[in-house]
Parts: structure tokens; sequence; C-alpha cells
């Protein structure tokens, strides 16, 4: 008996030994999937020509509700169709209306809110067009805006930083659980 200690383990402790380091990678791996996941409808859209606004008035509700991410696409002003929803230009603002008519010979749309009850006041100029709308997702404009202002990008870096903390948590965990092996042996 020189002091030294036999090492005795148990099936049960390398088990719990080894489900920690993998539910941590597997945390870490969920929570990058989930920042990346939340960034594809932003990005991905925009690599295939889509322009990306939220709509901010209910002038087109019921079809396309307040805080809709729409996907608009260039679009030649001879080739829109009443009945067609578009983006246009109008000061500052875009404007997502549909529309009612294409008067070709004056170069001009005339525009209409699904809401609102009479025609738009002002036609549009084929100028203004920015492109039809070919697609409208509710509710993924309101978290557009979430994760493209400065505190939704620190809250996305924050948590892919958490993710990768995982990992590294996981590699330490099983180096450890190695070096414990060799321990034992």
């Amino acid at each position: 008996m020189t002091g030294e200690r036999e090492s005795v383990s148990r099936p049960s402790d390398r088990k719990g030994r080894k489900v920690f380091p993998a539910l941590c990678s597997m945390l870490g791996t969920l929570i990058l999937l989930g920042v990346i996941a939340a960034f594809l409808p932003l990005t991905l859209p925009r690599l295939m020509g889509y322009e990306i606004y939220e709509v901010v008035s209910g002038s087109m509700e019921p079809e396309i509700p307040v805080g809709s991410a729409i996907y608009v696409k260039a679009a030649q002003p001879e080739e829109v169709e009443a009945g067609d929803v578009i983006a246009f230009s109008k000061g500052s603002s875009v404007v997502t209306h549909r529309v009612e008519e294409n008067r070709y010979v004056e170069g001009e749309f005339v525009t209409k809110g699904d809401a609102n009850k009479e025609e738009d006041m002002e036609p549009v100029a084929y100028g203004s067009l920015i492109g039809r709308v070919e697609r409208h997702i509710p509710a993924l404009g309101i978290v557009m805006s979430l994760l493209a202002s400065n505190t939704g990008k620190l809250y996305a870096a924050l948590l892919a930083l958490c993710g990768v903390l995982f990992h590294m948590l996981a590699g330490v965990l099983r180096n450890r659980e190695g070096d414990g092996n060799k321990d034992s042996i």
C-alpha cells in the first residue's frame, strides 16, 4: 500500500461522461442552425434578385397584413397587368398596392389598396415601379426589422457565440474524459 488509489469505473459513470458533451455539442449546433435559419429568409431571396420590404400600413389587408414581409421582383412596366400587386416609390416611401389599370400610352398605373374604397388619387408613373410582389409572409416583416436593427444583430451575434461556446465546452469535456480514462488504466 504505497498510497496509490485503484480507480474503479462503472459503466453508468462512463455513459454520463459521454452524454453531457454530446448534449452540449447538440445544443450548440441547434443554436447556430437557429441563427442561420433566422437570417435565411432575409438574405437568400436577395441573392435571387428579390427586394424585401416590411408592410407597415393596412392598405392591403386582409390579403397582405401589417407586419408581413413582401418579396418584390423587378418587372417591366409593360408586363404588369391589372390585378397584379406592385411596389413603387412614392417620395421616400415604398408603397404596395394592386394595379387597377395599366395605361400603356400614358406610361402609368392606376392603383388601389385592397382595404381602400377609392383608387389612389395620383397615377403611378412607370419610372416609380420597383417591381411586382411575388410573395408575402405574414409576421416575417416584424422579425426582419428586429434582426436588421443593431439590437437584433447583437442578439444574433451573442447567440452564435453561445453556440460556439457550447461546442468548445463539449470539446473540453471530451478531452477531460479522455484524460480520465488514461489515469484509470
